[in-house]
């Protein structure tokens, strides 16, 4: 048994459906040939502007639009499917020798250019003998629209079957992405052939310039179109890439830190995740949650100015070390606030060492003057650093903690979110507190951060 490539069976599998849908357009055509209403002119005008529109060609993610749609269209309309059909095999025929695709690929091209204007010249003899309606009366426009959309989206099928075929796209995918944002410009042109289909029938002559006009108008529009979606998608990857360049850098940072001191990252984390529920506690909104979440991440990233002596010491500090330590928020927020959108979370990791009494730094500020979620911070803070493992202080009990943060309330730390924190960790007990073994990459999450960030998504205003 011979293994066929899965690209050739799916490349025979769309030439088969093709060749069949083919063979069922022609036999239908044929069997309308008695009903063909001969008009020279006006089919030798509409085979050139066919052939000459199908190389205004504009190229789509999924299909290749061809601007032979309009001559077709009004072929259909004006001559009946049959002679549409004869001048959508011609077209086809001309654009493959000038082309030379691949079977498949023509045999499709072949394909739509037969059953779309077959069906839409049918839909149009239905629908006109219904209700009485001919080319000359106004009411006609309703139907030659209504034929163009009909043949819109049967084209539009027939192309994303075979892509689906050929490739795997999903076809519901491509009526979203590509047909849907198309819709207008479909109605548009119907509108336009259906003035022209108008003129024509009262001033032959006068309906030439529009015909060409709505031609170079349809590909004009479609070219605009495509081009600017194209554009919006390489601007979104651009987005992205510019969003995880700058999220990594700060992630490399913390990372590069935590690489002198092992316990850096860990802090951040654990403040980060604190910091979180304490927002959730207070009934923040969950964008307010992922602020302070990130600005907890971060709080500490403005220590990599500190060096060795200051980061790992196990030593008690000099007013000089005191002095450059002092300088961390600053330098922190200075970092952060390079990134756009970040302002937010810079102003609070500035804020973060500030007391309620006005004693902490870098700005002094006192009371409600310290930002809601930089209070936050700093309850989480001082907890975490008493109760977890550190470089120059040994760990202290929960409770000793607590106590501790109770003694400092309403002078070093906010009063009212001190209590909000205990009451917390009491009702989900101690082991609420993820210890040593905080992970650092999970709260972090790179990958929905730069999502949203790029989405513009992530901080409120």
């Amino acid at each position: 048994m011979v293994d066929i490539p899965g690209e050739m069976r799916n490349t025979r599998a769309a030439l088969v459906v093709s060749t069949l849908q083919c063979v069922a357009a022609l036999v239908a055509a044929f069997a309308l040939v008695g009903d063909v209403s001969w008009d020279a002119n006006i089919f030798v005008l509409l085979l050139v502007f066919a052939v000459v529109g199908d190389r205004l060609e504009v190229e789509a993610p999924v299909l290749r639009i061809s601007g032979a749609f309009v001559a077709l269209g009004l072929a259909m309309v004006l001559l009946g499917p049959v002679l549409a059909v004869t001048i959508g095999v011609v077209t086809t025929l001309v654009d493959s020798a000038r082309r030379r695709p691949p079977l498949h690929y023509a045999v499709s091209n072949l394909a739509t250019f037969l059953v779309f204007p077959l069906i839409g010249g049918v839909v149009v003899d239905a629908l006109a003998g219904n209700w009485d309606l001919h080319e000359e009366d106004i009411n006609f426009a309703l139907v030659v629209i209504g034929a163009f959309m009909v043949a819109s989206v049967v084209n539009f099928l027939q192309i994303a079957l075979t892509s689906r075929l050929v490739s795997g796209e999903r076809i519901g995918k491509a009526i979203r992405d590509v047909y849907v944002p198309l819709v207008p410009s479909q109605l548009a042109i119907g509108a336009l052939a259906a003035g022209i289909v108008y003129v024509y029938a009262h001033g032959g002559g006068v309906a030439l310039g529009l015909l060409v006009g709505v031609v170079v108008l349809y590909q004009y529009m479609l070219r605009e179109l495509l081009l600017s979606r194209e554009r919006a998608e390489q601007l979104s990857k651009r987005t992205t890439q510019l969003a995880s360049l700058q999220v990594g850098v700060l992630t490399a940072m913390l990372q590069t830190l935590s690489l002198r001191d092992k316990m850096t990252a860990r802090h951040c984390a654990a403040v980060a995740r604190y910091s979180r529920e304490i927002a959730r506690e207070a009934g923040c909104d969950e964008q307010t949650q992922d602020l302070v979440h990130t600005a907890g991440l971060l709080h500490d990233i403005g220590k990599f100015i500190f060096p060795d002596r200051i980061l790992i010491a196990n030593t008690k500090l000099d007013d000089a070390d005191w002095e450059i330590v002092k300088m961390h928020p600053a330098q922190g927020a200075k970092v952060v606030r390079q990134v756009e959108g970040y302002g937010p979370v810079a102003d609070i990791i500035l804020a973060h060492h500030e007391k309620i009494d006005g004693t902490g730094y870098p700005r002094g500020l006192r009371g409600d003057d310290i930002p809601l979620l930089a209070r936050i911070i700093s309850v989480a803070d001082t907890y975490d650093v008493m109760t977890a493992r550190d470089s120059y202080r040994d760990p202290v009990t929960p409770a000793k903690a607590i106590a501790e943060l109770r003694r400092v309330s309403g002078a070093q730390l906010d009063g009212e979110i001190v209590e909000l924190f205990i009451k917390m960790l009491e009702r989900k007990g101690v082991g609420f507190h993820h210890g040593d073994d905080a992970d650092f990459e999970s709260e972090l999450d790179l990958e929905r951060r730069v999502r949203e960030y790029a989405a513009g998504q992530m901080l409120p205003a």
